[in-house]
């Protein structure tokens, strides 16, 4: 099996190359982006540099590949800030990908990382019967490729499955182009000592997941026996960010403030109950709980800043 992985130098690709790299096979690995993803010392990896928007590095990047882990995007505010660009990248260069594979002879596992974005205004609890109906224009898009992907799998050339990730942590400290950036830099800071100023209120409520768990949860997608073409909501630990600030940095402590901007809250803090059986009784999984969640985001976040 020849895997390529696009987007890699984002901080879900760099989660799923190293678990990548920890495993014992040797099938080939195939990293792109548009800056040249680091060289490893592994002869199983080859890294590309290219724009997913032209068809000649598609052409080079999917010949003889098996599976395709897909995470190239545009994400949150980025998107919404550029829609045009946005719809370059997180429509059209998917389409370009669908398309190639379609035309060629080889069946191909297409993981695609989709988003809880795809829901828009949530109701009291989420589950797989809960419609998608984006309120941002990154959801819509990945909303649009998830409805792209089920179509292109019904076709026959491409085994399709969409992965709805929650909110990964911790991304890089700093601009991310996500308005859920909060959810990362608490994180940072507890590791490095800083003082925290948080955007929600103590009540807010978010579904996240830690990067480590994210590269395992598509990796498992890639290896699973069938899929169906369809999209499926990931089970993520449900965090009360006054839980996780007390957990980080002690209750009460000074070294955290609350100053809720309430559009952002209403959006990105206010997550309800979620019920996820179709992913789970395939085999998908969340962190455990709150304590292993922040053990092991807080253990990369020491490991690599």
């Amino acid at each position: 099996m020849t895997i390529l992985v696009t987007g890699a130098t984002g901080f879900v690709g760099q989660a799923l190359v190293a678990r990548l790299r920890g495993r014992s096979c040797r099938e080939p690995v195939r990293l792109l982006d548009r800056v040249e993803p680091p060289r490893i010392d592994d002869e199983r990896f080859t890294a590309l540099a290219g724009d997913l928007l032209d068809p000649a590095v598609v052409t080079a990047a999917l010949a003889g590949v098996d599976t395709v882990i897909h995470l190239a995007s545009v994400p949150g505010a980025a998107a919404e800030a550029d829609p045009v660009l946005a719809r370059r990248v997180n429509i059209d260069a998917t389409l370009g990908l669908l398309e190639q594979i379609d035309a060629g002879k080889r069946l191909v596992r297409f993981v695609y990382a989709s988003s809880i974005a795809v829901f828009g205004s949530l109701p009291g609890h989420v589950d797989d019967a809960t419609p998608a109906l984006p309120a941002m224009v990154y959801g819509a898009q990945k909303r649009m490729m998830e409805l792209a992907l089920a179509d292109f799998h019904r076709r026959g050339r491409v085994q399709g499955i969409a992965l709805r990730l929650p909110g990964v942590v911790a991304r890089a400290s700093g601009a991310s182009g996500l308005k859920s950036a909060f959810m990362s830099e608490i994180f940072h800071a507890a590791a490095n000592g800083d003082t925290c100023v948080l955007p929600v209120s103590r009540a807010a409520t978010a579904w996240m997941m830690s990067g480590n768990c994210a590269a395992s949860n598509l990796l498992y997608a890639a290896t699973l026996d069938e899929v169906a073409g369809q999209a499926l909501t990931l089970p993520a630990v449900r965090v009360c960010m006054g839980d996780l600030a007390d957990l980080l940095f002690g209750e009460q402590s000074p070294d955290v403030r609350f100053e809720p901007d309430a559009a952002l809250e209403a959006a990105f803090g206010s997550y309800p109950p979620l019920s996820t059986p179709a992913a789970e009784v395939l085999g998908f999984r969340h962190d455990g709980d709150l304590a292993a969640l922040a053990d092991t985001v807080l253990a990369d976040v020491l490991d690599h800043g």
